[in-house]
């Protein structure tokens, strides 16, 4: 679909340039008219520019409202194009009207909603896409908009919490590194002579802390980039090795204090859309193809699938979760609470409220729990400096005395 730059004029004579899709000019200024532009001038993008276009982004609230709107306008009886043309006619014109305008071509051309949602995976990625296939597979496509909304809605506040939490231990840090590195590259460079010509030996602690400053004085180039070094080669050899990113989704579900968080978040997803799939008429052995595209974790996934090669093979679906070892015994009672009550959906929906109030309970619990750790850590490295500063200047001072 033509991607147009194009200029425009509005009432008050003021001129603007920006890029908007439509299947062809006569489309292009009609929306604009319509939104109270008058088209001076446009061009096609070229292939480059429409490439960067999938690469947009859009905020996490707009996605919310997005996914909110559809549920409400679908959930009433709308049709869905009429419903998706409503909201791309109702908010004001940003990137994210562009893409409403793909989606709807490309349901127009006879993609369901799921297939042309896929073509924006930087705007809705894999979990949401499998979601809304399961609502259009189950016919609950209202309901799963729904608890997607309020899952979005949740993941937000959950990072904000987060982030609220995390400044004052950021602060503290950074300040502290701060301090370390002046320390180390500009005051230790200037202590050393007079530290040498004291006359008395120089205990270990100090020449460690010598050689940590030169270090830093020689090398201070490599210290402060190699962090950011690893951390995008890292991102980038786990994005083309599956190996790699299986070992680092099995530690990020064995990370300290955050592993268990994320690990509760994921099952408490599984268990929820599981149920909800289960409850819809969807078999077992379906319903769990679809939710190893839902967890997005390596090791999460490569467990459901063994489950359900068990459960394929004949073995009941609580004794093929226990023989995986990775699911909480949690999920594995309550799979078998499920089996013999034949309420198999509303056991798996009691496992998603209890981990998503634990995951709620364990993110009020991080800021108690690293602000010891951090005052530990912190209060050592800056106990190690002064002593070693310190100690040879009163071993000095006490012989002479």
């Amino acid at each position: 679909m033509p991607d147009y730059k194009f200029k425009t004029i509005d009432t008050a004579g003021k001129i603007r340039s920006d890029t908007m899709v439509a299947s062809n000019p006569m489309e292009l200024e009609k929306r604009l008219s319509n939104m109270g532009f008058d088209l001076l001038s446009f061009k096609e993008q070229s292939k480059a520019a429409k490439s960067a276009f999938h690469s947009k982004k859009i905020s996490r609230r707009e996605l919310i409202n997005f996914t909110f709107h559809v549920e409400q306008l679908v959930k009433s009886g709308v049709p869905l194009i009429d419903s998706l043309k409503d909201i791309r006619d109702s908010i004001e014109y940003s990137p994210f009207t562009d893409v409403l305008q793909t989606v709807i071509e490309d349901i127009e051309g006879g993609k369901t909603l799921s297939l042309a949602l896929a073509e924006h995976p930087i705007i809705f990625d894999k979990v949401y896409v499998t979601l809304v296939r399961v609502g259009e597979e189950t016919g609950l496509l209202a309901e799963v908009l729904k608890d997607l909304a309020e899952t979005i809605r949740w993941q937000d506040e959950l990072v904000s919490q987060t982030k609220k939490i995390m400044i004052y231990p950021t602060i503290v840090s950074v300040i502290v590194l701060m301090v370390v590195s002046f320390l180390m590259m500009y005051l230790m460079p200037q202590l050393l002579p007079f530290i040498k010509n004291l006359g008395s030996e120089i205990p270990l602690h100090t020449k460690i802390l010598m050689d940590v400053s030169n270090v830093f004085v020689n090398y201070w180039y490599l210290i402060f980039s190699t962090p950011f070094v690893i951390y995008f080669g890292l991102k980038l050899a786990v994005k083309n090795n599956s190996k790699l990113k299986y070992f680092f989704d099995g530690l990020k579900l064995r990370m300290w204090i955050f592993g268990p968080l994320l690990t509760k978040i994921k099952l408490a997803r599984f268990a929820n859309y599981f149920a909800m799939m289960y409850s819809s008429g969807i078999t077992v052995l379906d319903a769990l193809k679809i939710s190893e595209d839902m967890v997005d974790n390596l090791v999460l996934e490569d467990s459901i699938n063994k489950a359900r090669n068990s459960i394929a093979e004949g073995v009941i679906i609580s004794k093929s979760f226990e023989a995986v070892g990775v699911f909480p015994s949690m999920i594995v009672r309550m799979l078998k609470v499920g089996e013999d009550t034949g309420a198999m959906d509303d056991a798996l929906l009691n496992v998603s409220y209890f981990y998503n109030r634990e995951v709620k309970e364990s993110i009020e619990k991080i800021e108690p729990t690293i602000l010891p750790v951090l005052t530990i850590v912190l209060g050592g490295i800056m106990m190690w400096i002064m002593m070693a500063v310190l100690g040879p200047v009163y071993d000095a001072v006490a012989g002479v005395k």
